[in-house]
């Protein structure tokens, strides 16, 4: 058994990117970018009105001049076809550009119109005022993506802005979802006293599409050792394989035996956590890698979350996050001398990890209503209000 720490740098060690392939901007939403983006003008590319109002010559306003005659009124998109003398003004709408012999904009709130003329109130003007100058965002091949980043809509609004209607991202991994058990029977089935529906697939599946990633396969198999070994066998192909149960010490625990018999490097078995001590972790020797969570339902999500999550992330050549951390609210005692992880609600002002109570990694309701999983350190037998602890967001 080895330490969450000594585990996850192992994990880490094994991440490596799958590829890379273009995709349509519409369908970047979620992935990881794999290119740096330069801007291919400058941006705003004109000097651009922020506001409804009149365009001046700030030298008129200097002179005291508060009534400007309406020269040409410019709508966004539009080119200017004219020049203003000394008395007369641009009528210019939010987003237009600015003719450059006018040097500020008054708001339309300060404007008084009669006819074609323009009376400005007795404010404060000055030059540029209202005029987002041509460049002043961006200049002309300036860096705005140079690392990998998750795609959200606001890097979609940047990359359509500068015309990357194709993306180059990071390819997904072929998953495949293996769970097992003869207690476990289908979600839509009606279970008998002594069965159970599989929550755990529909688990894994949920925290699998929040990296777009969807399994190419997800099998479900009683413990029968053959029938097991010949559903992994045909799925060592995949990048990824992910197994659920039977994977600690009991009688019908067929996996760890399995993945041996099969080639399967071990690179470890058993983390000094709880819940999730049985993890197993390795690959095959065509590079597939394997993780085989506990089954209990609260046990899976933890460790996808300490572990797969963490070798998306770096596959992905994401930046690991720093650990978040928060100061706990409450009181918790544990006797194990291993991390111990337990749901916690983020409420209060300031906001702190509140325990929620739950019944251990078999109970179907563990992680619902939180908001988060609480690292309990392992060198700490009791935590008190005050402590800063950290915690994975679910």
């Amino acid at each position: 058994m080895i330490s969450y720490n000594d585990a996850k740098q192992l994990v880490i060690e094994q991440a490596h990117s799958f590829g890379t392939e273009k995709v349509l901007l519409d369908d970047a939403l979620g992935r990881v970018i794999a290119e740096k983006v330069f801007a291919d003008r400058a941006y705003p590319p004109f000097n651009r009105s922020s506001m409804d109002g009149i365009a001046i010559k700030i030298s008129d306003w200097e002179k005291g001049i508060r009534q400007f005659e309406i020269k040409e009124t410019i709508y966004a998109g539009k080119t200017p076809q004219s020049t203003i003398a000394s008395e007369e003004c641009y009528k210019i709408m939010t987003g237009a550009a600015v003719p450059l012999d006018a040097d500020s904009v008054i708001r339309r709130e300060d404007c008084h119109q009669t006819d074609n003329n323009i009376t400005v109130d007795d404010i404060e003007v000055i030059k540029g005022q209202n005029i987002s100058t041509k460049g002043e965002d961006l200049k002309v091949g300036e860096i705005i993506i140079d690392q990998s980043i998750k795609c959200n809509t606001a890097v979609i609004a940047a990359l359509a802005s500068v015309g990357k209607y194709e993306v180059l991202v990071e390819c997904l991994p072929k998953v495949a979802v293996i769970t097992t058990g003869d207690e476990v029977i289908n979600v839509d089935k009606t279970p008998t006293d002594v069965q159970i529906r599989n929550s755990n697939a529909s688990v894994l599946r949920s925290l699998l599409r929040k990296w777009q990633i969807t399994p190419v396969a997800c099998e479900h198999v009683v413990d029968d050792k053959v029938k097991l070994e010949e559903v992994i066998s045909n799925n060592m192909s995949n990048d990824i394989l992910i197994l659920n149960g039977g994977v600690s010490a009991g009688d019908a625990d067929y996996v760890p035996g399995i993945l041996a018999e099969l080639g399967a490097k071990q690179i470890f078995h058993k983390v000094a956590i709880k819940p999730g001590k049985p993890i197993w972790f390795g690959k095959f020797d065509n590079g597939a890698i394997v993780f085989a969570l506990p089954g209990n339902p609260f046990s899976c999500m933890v460790t996808f979350k300490l572990f797969i999550e963490l070798f998306l992330t770096v596959s992905f050549g994401l930046t690991i996050p720093n650990n978040k951390q928060l100061p706990f609210n409450g009181t918790r005692n544990k006797k194990s001398v291993l991390d111990e992880f337990f749901p916690v609600q983020i409420i209060g002002s300031p906001l702190a990890l509140v325990p929620m109570q739950f019944n251990g990694s078999g109970d179907i309701t563990a992680a619902l209503l939180a908001d988060a999983i609480a690292q309990h350190p392992a060198d700490k037998l009791v935590l008190m209000s005050g402590d800063l602890l950290n915690y994975v967001d679910l």
